[in-house]
């Protein structure tokens, strides 16, 4: 299996050329829609994003993120 969602973003986040492609904060904020202070927490590890927030950011990286309903073993 390859990486998670969340390894892959935080490889990415912490890419010299990705940042500065980017403009760091500011321009993905602007493209994601996301408020500044969230994209900090999520650089710094400290964000707890919701699906919907994953989707946008995968929407600004050029992906696409899929998820699927879980079930658990419960009824």
């Amino acid at each position: 299996m390859g990486k998670s969602f969340r390894d892959t973003l935080k490889e990415r986040m912490r890419d010299p050329a990705f940042l500065a492609e980017w403009n760091v904060q500011k321009q993905f904020t602007e493209i994601t829609g996301i408020d500044q202070a969230d994209i900090s927490r999520l650089e710094n590890g400290t964000a707890n994003p919701s699906l919907k927030t994953l989707k946008r950011l995968a929407a600004g990286m050029g992906k696409q993120l899929n998820a699927g309903r879980l079930r658990g073993t419960h009824p």
